[in-house]
């Protein structure tokens, strides 16, 4: 396939194009704990998967893809030829009864929204304004390919403290959490209703510590900051590392720029 079903804020489609050779060549069973739009997984393609993330809608969808892919693509059908501004408006404001409507909902408001941007508000509803696009078009066979590539993978609502301590010695575990450090200037950092809290990066590396320890392989990247590096680097064990990428996730064109992101690994050789 192409690459991803979903654009994500934060997508990690550049990182897997740039930085392929730091994935390792031999593992068990791939694990992710902050899907997203699965830029690594539609990647790597592996045989056997643990996909998971808080967000029930966005699981919902994966497994819908799974599971129910024609009724999806009808529904997309539906959404593609009645597109507009009253018809997206319209849409975003529907409540769903069925998952393969709920999955059909969120994809297409994905695509025709502005920039792709996940966002809800307090009350937990997407928020995200129209884009540009006049037209939407959905490809039923990249959809396809996606259900094909799923079929082997396990997709799980969960926190991520639970996917990660399911992962063994050998596993490949990827992580991609949210980035949130409040004092960073003009930068985008929350995309949905609940922060991924400073709280909870101490929780994450906690849990990928003791990941470490069991020998699972670890890839991480987050936002190059000196207290995220300082939970690291007083563990011992993790190899810090930077890349550099272009954000735009921005409503102007000043906001959009370079910034540095951190990488964190351990067990890869």
């Amino acid at each position: 396939m192409k690459g991803t079903f979903l654009k994500w804020a934060g997508g990690k489609t550049w990182f897997a194009l740039a930085q392929s050779d730091i994935f390792p060549k031999n593992y068990n069973k791939y694990i992710e704990p902050f899907l997203g739009s699965g830029a690594v997984f539609f990647y790597l393609k592996p045989d056997e998967a643990l996909l998971s993330d808080i967000n029930q809608e966005l699981i919902t969808t994966y497994c819908s893809i799974k599971n129910e892919v024609d009724d999806v693509c009808r529904y997309l059908d539906i959404h593609s030829k009645k597109h507009s501004k009253d018809y997206y408006y319209k849409i975003r404001e529907t409540k769903t009864r069925k998952n393969y409507t709920t999955a059909a909902r969120m994809i297409y408001l994905n695509k025709a929204c502005f920039n792709g941007i996940y966002r809800v508000n307090k009350s937990g509803y997407f928020n995200v304004p129209i884009g540009s696009n006049r037209k939407i078009f959905f490809e039923k066979k990249e959809l396809i390919n996606t259900a094909n590539l799923l079929k082997n993978a396990s997709i799980k609502a969960q926190d991520f403290q639970t996917t990660i301590e399911e992962a063994d010695k050998n596993d490949f575990l990827f992580c991609d959490p949210p980035y949130a450090v409040m004092n960073e200037n003009g930068r985008f950092v929350s995309y949905t209703a609940d922060l991924f809290t400073w709280e909870d990066q101490v929780r994450l590396s906690i849990s990928l510590g003791k990941a470490r320890k069991k020998g699972v392989k670890i890839l991480m990247t987050n936002v190059d900051h000196p207290a995220v590096r300082e939970l690291y680097l007083k563990q011992g064990g993790f190899e810090l590392s930077t890349v550099e990428r272009f954000c735009k996730v921005s409503s102007n064109t000043k906001g959009r720029k370079n910034y540095q992101e951190l990488i964190v690994s351990a067990n890869l050789e």
